[in-house]
């Protein structure tokens, strides 16, 4: 059965402009480890132009927080994982403080979308 409207806990979304993010990452290198799963980490360093995909994931892990009702800083960012099916579609994998915190609110499904233009990447996450 297809998800309705009352079944919408929470929707978040962010915008993260890829020049500035790409200075975050040049100025403080440990962002990466400290805020991206080693699979993400993985993906994105595996890809012609990395920031792209770190960018759009912070995106996502805003977005994922704003739609818990949370602002930053509330979990781990790591505890919030994007993941890519073998479709190529992204979702959501929670982890620790993300996890429980999901769990508390109720939230049993997540959907996600990404995209980024070569300066801004963007990301909504409805939280069912």
């Amino acid at each position: 059965m297809r998800p309705t409207l009352a079944d919408v806990i929470g929707i978040g979304t962010d915008l993260v402009d890829i020049e500035r993010f790409r200075t975050v990452l040049e100025r403080t290198p440990g962002i990466r480890t400290r805020s991206f799963t080693d699979a993400e980490c993985e993906y994105a360093d595996s890809k012609n132009d990395p920031t792209e995909r770190y960018a759009v994931r912070w995106a996502a892990k805003e977005a994922v927080m704003k739609a818990m009702g949370v602002g930053l800083g509330a979990v781990a960012m790591r505890d919030i994982e994007v993941v890519r099916a073998e479709s190529g579609a992204p979702s959501v994998v929670l982890h620790g403080g993300a996890a429980e915190k999901s769990d508390e609110l109720g939230i049993t499904e997540w959907k996600l979308t990404l995209t980024h233009s070569v300066s801004t990447a963007q990301a909504i996450a409805v939280a069912l």
